[in-house]
Order: C-alpha cells, then sequence, then structure tokens
C-alpha cells in the first residue's frame, strides 16, 4: 500500500515537471515571437526601400541614431524609452511594439493550435510572412515579390514534411490560388479597362495555397471579400475612404531653363532634329511614368491584409469555424486540417 502511494506521489511529480516545463516552452515561443517581430519592423521599414535588411544596424528613422543592444529589447525598450528616441527626442511609433506584440501572440495562438507537431513550423513561417507582407500593403500599396516568392517555395517545401499527399496539396494550391487571382486580374481589365486587382495579390494567394493547400482557398478568398467590404464600406462612410490615404508626394523641383534654340545654317545638320528627338524620348518617358505612377482612390482598399486575415482565422479558427457556421458556410473551410 505504501509503495502505491509513493507511486502515485512520483507520478504526480512528474506530471507536474511536465506541465512546469510546457510553460517554459510556451513562454519562449511567445518571447520567439517579440523577438522575431522586432526584426519584422526592420523588413517593414527597409524591404519596400530596396534596403539591406541586415545592414546597418536598427536605426531612428528620424535622426539616424544607431540603437544600442539594450534600446532594441522588443516592447521593454519602447516602455523604457517613453516611446521616444533617445537622440533626437522624437516620438517612436507605437506601430513597432504593436507588430513585436501581435508576432509574439500569433507565435502563442500557432503553438496552441498544432501543439509540436511539425505543422507549428509551417505556421510559424506564415505568420512571419503575413505580418510584413500586410503592414507593407497597408502602408505602400505593394506586395513585394522578395518576400511572396520565396514564401511559395517555403509553402511548398514545409509541405513535403507532412507527407506526399500533402505536398501534392500544396503544389495544386499555389498553383491554383496564381491562376484564379490571375483570371479575375484580367477578367477585370477588360472590364473595367483599368487594372482591377492589384499585381501582388495573386503571388499572396499562391503563397496562402502552398501553406495552406488548394482547399482553403474558397474560403480565403470568401471571407477576405465579405470582411473587407464590410470595413472598407464603414470606412467609406466615416472617412471618405475605404483604405488608408496614400502617401503624400514630395514637392517637385522647378523645371529648368530650356536653352535657346540654336539655328543650323542652311543644308548643315541642325540641333532642331536632336531636341525633337530628345522632347519625343521625355514624352514617352512621361507616358510611362503616368502608368506606373498609380494613386488608389477613394474606393479602393489594400486586399492583401484582408487575404492574410482570412488566412489566419482559418489556420487558427478553421475547427471552431467549422462548428459553429451552418452547413454552406462549413463546406467552405471544409479544407481545414
Amino acid at each position: 500500500m505504501l509503495r502505491g502511494s509513493e507511486l502515485l506521489a512520483d507520478e504526480g511529480t512528474q506530471n507536474v515537471t511536465l506541465q512546469a516545463v510546457e510553460c517554459v516552452a510556451v513562454a519562449l515561443v511567445f518571447v520567439m515571437g517579440l523577438i522575431f517581430g522586432s526584426f519584422l519592423n526592420v523588413v517593414i521599414a527597409r524591404v519596400p526601400m530596396g534596403e539591406s535588411v541586415v545592414h546597418p544596424r536598427s536605426r531612428c528613422p528620424r535622426c539616424g541614431h544607431q540603437l544600442a543592444w539594450y534600446e532594441n529589447i522588443p516592447v521593454l525598450s519602447w516602455i523604457a524609452l517613453r516611446a521616444r528616441c533617445s537622440s533626437c527626442g522624437l516620438p517612436i511609433s507605437w506601430r513597432y511594439p504593436l507588430i513585436e506584440l501581435l508576432t509574439g501572440l500569433l507565435f502563442l495562438a500557432c503553438q496552441r493550435r498544432f501543439g509540436w507537431s511539425p505543422e507549428l513550423v509551417s505556421g510559424l513561417v506564415l505568420v512571419l510572412l503575413l505580418v510584413p507582407l500586410s503592414f507593407i500593403d497597408l502602408e505602400h500599396w505593394i506586395l513585394p515579390h522578395e518576400l511572396t516568392w520565396p514564401g511559395i517555395a517555403a509553402g511548398v517545401v514545409l509541405s513535403a514534411t507532412q507527407g506526399l499527399d500533402r505536398l501534392r496539396d500544396s503544389v495544386i494550391g499555389a498553383v491554383a490560388g496564381f491562376l484564379i487571382f490571375w483570371a479575375m486580374e484580367w477578367i477585370g481589365e477588360k472590364i473595367f479597362k483599368k487594372e482591377a486587382l492589384g499585381a501582388g495579390d495573386k503571388d499572396l494567394l499562391a503563397l496562402l495555397g502552398a501553406f495552406l493547400s488548394w482547399k482553403a482557398l474558397l474560403g480565403i478568398i470568401f471571407l477576405s471579400s465579405l470582411q473587407g467590404a464590410v470595413v472598407g464600406s464603414l470606412m467609406l462612410l466615416i472617412h471618405g475612404r475605404a483604405g488608408p490615404a496614400p502617401e503624400p508626394e514630395a514637392p517637385e523641383p522647378p523645371p529648368a531653363t530650356p536653352p535657346s534654340p540654336q539655328v543650323a545654317p542652311e543644308g548643315e545638320p541642325g540641333a532642331a532634329p536632336e531636341a525633337a528627338g530628345a522632347d519625343l524620348a521625355q514624352a514617352e518617358k512621361g507616358e510611362g511614368e503616368e502608368e506606373d505612377d498609380w494613386v488608389p482612390g477613394p474606393t479602393n482598399i489594400p486586399f492583401g491584409p484582408w487575404l492574410s486575415l482570412a488566412a489566419l482565422e482559418i489556420m487558427l479558427l478553421g475547427p471552431w469555424l467549422s462548428e459553429v457556421l451552418p452547413v454552406p458556410l462549413d463546406l467552405l473551410l471544409s479544407g481545414v486540417r
């Protein structure tokens, strides 16, 4: 009888130890998310500008002050510095701790969703891609292929760790995601005679198809369209714009004084043909710049964040959503793992 009590005590001690280890491991996942979130702030700031994300060190965007290690601790440094640069004293945006906390919480949610299975790695990598893509699209209205293209490859490679069936579904998802939005983009341009979807949206949907398989694509499109339409309509009513306002354009420098035309002697090659050629080249350049210099209108919304939100909802809340939603909507989420 004594031995039985000792065995029960030992089992209880082991359970307590395992629970303590589990809590520490989960806490480390959250801390790792905070650290990666700090790096994602650099990605969001530098990738649209075509700058390196590894050199130089993190710095104040106003005065260029390079941050010491103790000024770069996620969330805590922002609080300790009272949201101001230690060098110039100008405010530090709340976006920095927000992204760090968001990434940490999403890392924690992935761990609670997948446990310590191989799917956890896939979920964490997807978070590391969707967070910067969403904030870059919100600010710059672009989805850089420096993130989407490697992300598609990462989704396919990571799916291989979950079996051949999963790898097949991932490849189909990437191809189908790209083709669906490419077809919508082509049809929209034919109907509206202008760009109807962002060029990067089809790359993002291909990325989501690679990570979540083709079975989740219909649910992602449905949820992103529904949520984007509802919030965009409310923003349009309240603020007069469905999406964020574009960045103000920098003032153009005053035009240089054109040189006086040179009259060439009759019968000799003159400067007039050259000037005409230069004017023609300048006109062609101006037309090209006008094509590339797209400005979002009041009814436009960046669709990348809504695609990302829908994908995270399906990945993290899929089983719960499939239980609470009615049957027609449940069919949209039938591909959830």
